[in-house]
């Protein structure tokens, strides 16, 4: 059984979910997770949702971070706020919009790495190569589909999704690990879901454990 309750917070929306499981024939527990509501999406939200992701981190004990970052700004600030975590800062691949072009600066990526973070480029696995073809000949494929259906939750949800995949097929994440995933918009960051993350090619197996934060 579910309760909801919800108010309004100047720009923000908080929801409380309280959710009663059986641990036993006897013990009952009751959960309440705080889901908080952006009214808009976008970078004005991303320190509070960095500190949401680590505050969720620390209660679940959970020590992968994975975060969306084209330039490397918000890879810089989560990187300052996770250190001594398992944090992967996954970028655009490289001619995302132009040929040869690597988004990530210099600069963002150094930091990143002296606060102990790691960035991952690659192959992003809901734009490969089902977007070429799309590009040439116009036909929907079966990626696109699946990433427009999570962009119903949002665009950052899809990202988040996407990203948590990418680590695990990179070896940075394993399977039987839970893990924070960060994303956004266009820039900076506005969804925090925690999921127990697979290998893209095993994507149905992934699991979105807990909504921490998203746009309304």
């Amino acid at each position: 059984m579910a309760k909801y309750r919800c108010a309004l917070y100047a720009s923000e929306y908080h929801v409380a979910i309280t959710v009663k499981s059986k641990l036993s024939k006897v013990e009952e527990m009751d959960k309440i997770l705080q889901t908080t509501l952006f009214s808009n999406p976008g970078a004005e939200n991303t320190d509070k949702a960095l500190r949401l992701a680590k505050r969720r981190a620390d209660e679940l004990e959970i020590r992968n971070i994975v975060l969306a970052s084209s330039s490397g700004k918000t890879g810089v600030e989560a990187s300052r706020l996770f250190r001594d975590y398992n944090l992967v800062v996954v970028t655009s691949v490289a001619g995302y919009n132009v040929p040869n072009e690597i988004r990530m600066l210099q600069e963002n990526r150094l930091e990143i790495e002296a606060n102990g973070g790691r960035v991952l480029t690659s192959a992003h696995i809901m734009g490969g190569l089902g977007r070429a073809v799309h590009s040439k000949f116009g036909a929907i494929q079966v990626d696109e589909i699946i990433a427009n259906v999570i962009r119903i939750f949002s665009e950052g949800t899809k990202v988040a999704c996407e990203i948590s995949c990418m680590a695990v097929d990179a070896g940075y994440f394993r399977t039987d690990d839970e893990a924070v995933a960060i994303a956004g918009a266009s820039s900076g960051a506005d969804t925090v879901i925690v999921v127990s993350p697979n290998n893209s090619h095993r994507f149905f197996d992934l699991r979105v454990k807990e909504i921490i934060c998203k746009p309304r």
